[in-house]
């Protein structure tokens, strides 16, 4: 059987149509053998990954028992066919185990190949030994990933590149910048300048200042503790410039906001933010709120924000991964979807 696959704008909901506006591309893979399911982490954006491919989401059943221990069962059968599990690992760590659980019951049910889709990576942060007697919890979860059965894993803007090499199974690391910089370029600000907030982030900002040909700044900043931050010092000139903050997550906002009012005081004379994962933990949506130096921020879906704000602005992902599920599911390459810059 011969069928047509569909790339298009985004949709929500469980019976997709064809835009018009859509491009159609012929494709010689008999429907049974491909299919996308999701936890309940990031449904809506399951969704969409599903309304770009012009498919409908495999069903799942996911409960959890009294206690809180978690069940699931795929609905449809998933026997020889090459399936993809959409599923972010963000905090609570029932997300996480959602995703082993669903992997298990995949290789169980005989899936012929299962592709574990994450667009945000949980405890990436714990990537090395940097004191005595704690985790290296990112490779630990690469491990149970690898172990739960995971044949190969599609990522979007790793915490640390080296958590690559954390998985003996292929994985496949996406980069949300171009799709973030489309609604950076609509905005047609001149006399811009880049700010990293941290020295980790600084490749990254150079690909922005790059692409927008602008300046870049650093901000020199130090951790006393956990999800405290100081600013020491900002290495470049800021004064009078549209400057753009880019940072590949923010959780408690500390960071960030005094990263913008650090700014703000050297003169800036707009402040827009950037950011692919919003955790936006405890009062960081309010911290952002309140910050009357922050204008605007942006920030992908692959974690889902809890609340409407004016200040906050979502740009999907969702085609991007749904390109990087067709190419791997046609074994074409996907270079071209996370090259960035340096």
């Amino acid at each position: 059987m011969v069928r047509q696959r569909v790339l298009g704008p985004p949709f929500v909901g469980s019976n997709p149509t064809v835009p018009a506006n859509c491009i159609m591309l012929n494709h010689q893979t008999p429907m049974h053998d491909f299919k996308v399911a999701s936890g309940r982490a990031n449904i809506q954006l399951a969704q969409k990954v599903a309304g770009h491919l012009g498919i409908e989401l495999t069903g799942t059943n996911i409960r959890n028992f009294s206690d809180g221990e978690i069940w699931a069962k795929f609905e449809d059968n998933v026997r020889g066919v090459d399936l993809f599990l959409i599923q972010s690992t963000f905090a609570p760590t029932d997300n996480l185990m959602e995703l082993l659980i669903l992997i298990d019951a995949a290789k169980r049910a005989s899936a012929k190949r299962v592709t574990a889709v994450i667009p945000y990576y949980g405890y990436a942060r714990q990537d090395r030994k940097d004191q005595p007697r704690v985790s290296v919890t990112a490779k630990l979860i690469a491990n149970l990933i690898t172990r739960a059965g995971a044949d190969r894993v599609i990522t979007v803007d790793l915490h640390s590149s080296q958590i690559q090499g954390f998985f003996d199974i292929p994985l496949d690391h996406l980069y949300a910048s171009p799709v973030l910089l489309r609604s950076i370029k609509k905005l047609g600000l001149d006399n811009l300048t880049i700010a990293s907030p941290d020295v980790g982030g600084l490749k990254t900002a150079r690909s922005y200042a790059k692409r927008l040909d602008a300046d870049l700044v650093l901000v020199d900043k130090r951790r006393p503790s956990h999800n405290v931050a100081e600013i020491m010092n900002i290495i470049g000139e800021v004064n009078g410039k549209n400057v753009l903050i880019v940072d590949d997550m923010i959780d408690t906002a500390t960071t960030f906001v005094k990263c913008a009012e650090a700014l703000k005081e050297r003169g800036a004379k707009s402040i827009i933010g950037v950011t692919v994962h919003p955790v936006l933990s405890g009062t960081a949506l309010e911290k952002i709120e309140n910050c009357d130096a922050v204008e605007k921020l942006y920030a992908t879906d692959t974690i889902p924000i809890k609340r409407i704000s004016d200040k906050i602005e979502v740009v999907s992902v969702g085609e991007l991964l749904a390109e990087a599920i067709i190419r791997t599911h046609d074994n074409r390459s996907i270079s071209s979807l996370f090259e960035i810059e340096r």
